[in-house]
């Protein structure tokens, strides 16, 4: 059986498609033609062809914007395409535009034999070393279906185990850690796992009501309790009645409200703005704080008794900075998840892109990361994204004094040896035989630098 690098896709022109057949076939590639996008779909999703090459002679803008989704869909098996051009079609900027931005090279019509060899040995090449370089993109991502969450390092499968534990129990449960942890997300998982899963999940930002409003809106209010009460109003609480109440950054709450909620905690009863009457309702409470709500206690700023009412129950949100093996995962479920928001030619992360990643501290948690794939997608202008996309190029620790040439050395063979010492996972052989030095030198390098090494890796 042909290997798939032999292997070339046209589309298009039924009669440009032959005249490229008949050029190409004393290199013995085998050649599969289509006339349509659809069909070229179709041919990719079957066996995956390495090189194809677009018939352009006169495309309208539904054509490109087809083409633009068939790239987008059909990003791996990499596939490079190359267009044969009518010479007069290059005089069109949608046509120029589109090769621009889509396409590895172009071939004007007729076909000239040795240049287009030469160009579709150059397009498999390159689609190959994609097909490897960009290999990360196809690890599988390990997920726990039913929690909705992505990884599996060891402090994310301890969070698993809490939310299992804690899910079929009415307690109330605080959530604590870092802003962009995903605290929301825990807190989803713990009701969609409980009794209440069938029941409303009503999240609440405390920090984000207006505290001339907080009341009302928590607690609901009547026609007329107020100015501009023009109708009955159903609080956040009450609305989750058979349900969960997600209250997201607590240790906002003002203290005159932290006194409404802690009497609504013990008595399970609300009463509406503008009505004394109580309202029994049957929810059970989840809170959130990136706030050390034990400090915010020693401060005035929270009441002891309201904590204990909500921290029964208690599980943390790690940090990125901990979940080093969870990186490449979460970074390749965002790429996949955001590459429908527009038309990319971009098919994954490089190697060096996944290394950064893994030594950057992640101040922002999820969060910061899902920003920094999104920008890298759009700022990304070749097939792989760069540390350089995701705004991550070695900029921490790194000193602007000038350097001496010999420091200039230093440094660059202390990164050198860092890089591989990171890509073959610290084994020094692996990395000895990479940076082209006997094992005895580099470990000699490795202590002129000071560079910190886990012994037991080191066979």
């Amino acid at each position: 059986m042909m290997s798939s690098s032999r292997r070339l896709l046209t589309m298009g022109c039924d009669v440009v498609g032959q005249h490229i057949a008949t050029t190409l076939e004393q290199y013995h590639l085998e050649t599969t033609h289509v006339r349509s996008v659809r069909e070229a779909g179709h041919i990719i999703e079957q066996g995956g062809h390495l090189t194809a090459i677009a018939i352009l002679i006169d495309a309208d803008s539904q054509q490109i914007e087809t083409f633009q989704k068939l790239v987008t869909q059909h990003p791996h098996p990499p596939v490079l395409w190359i267009a044969a051009v009518d010479p007069h079609a290059l005089g069109l900027e949608h046509i120029r535009h589109l090769i621009q931005h889509h396409f590895y090279a172009f071939l004007s019509l007729p076909l000239d034999p040795v240049k287009t060899r030469h160009i579709l040995e150059s397009a498999q090449e390159m689609a190959s070393l994609i097909a490897k370089e960009s290999s990360p993109l196809t690890l599988p991502l390990p997920q726990v279906v039913e929690l909705g969450m992505i990884g599996s390092s060891p402090s994310v499968l301890n969070l698993y185990r809490c939310i299992h534990r804690m899910a079929p129990v009415e307690a109330p449960v605080l959530i604590t850690g870092e802003s962009g942890t995903g605290k929301e997300l825990v807190a989803r998982a713990i009701h969609d796992n409980s009794s209440r899963r069938g029941g409303s999940f009503c999240a609440v930002n405390c920090g984000a009501l207006s505290p001339g409003l907080i009341q009302s809106e928590l607690f609901g209010h009547e026609k007329g309790a107020f100015t501009g009460a023009d109708q009955r109003k159903i609080g956040f609480i009450e609305s989750a009645d058979g349900g969960t109440l997600f209250l997201d950054e607590i240790g906002d709450l003002p203290l005159d409200m932290q006194v409404n909620l802690l009497r609504f905690l013990e008595s399970h009863r609300i009463t509406r703005l503008g009505n004394p009457q109580e309202i029994p309702v049957d929810v059970r409470v989840l809170a959130a704080t990136h706030v050390n709500l034990e400090e915010a206690i020693r401060q005035g700023k929270f009441r002891p008794d309201l904590y204990h009412r909500l921290s029964v129950l208690q599980l943390t949100t790690p940090p990125l900075r901990e979940r080093g093996g969870d990186i490449e995962a979460l970074a390749t479920f965002f790429f996949h998840k955001f590459r429908s928001e527009k038309t990319l030619k971009v098919r994954g992360f490089s190697r060096d892109s996944f290394l950064l990643m893994r030594q950057h501290s992640w101040p922002g948690n999820i969060r910061e990361l899902i920003n920094r794939v999104r920008q890298a997608m759009v700022m990304c202008d070749r097939h792989l994204i760069s540390p350089e996309d995701l705004g991550l190029e070695r900029r921490e620790g790194f000193s602007r004094c000038q350097l001496t040439l010999e420091q200039a050395r230093d440094k660059a063979e202390q990164d050198a040896i860092k890089a591989s010492l990171a890509r073959n996972k610290n084994h020094i052989q692996h990395a000895a035989r990479e940076l082209d030095v006997s094992r005895a030198t580099l470990y000699r390098l490795i202590e002129k630098h000071g560079i910190n090494r886990p012994s037991e890796r080191y066979a």
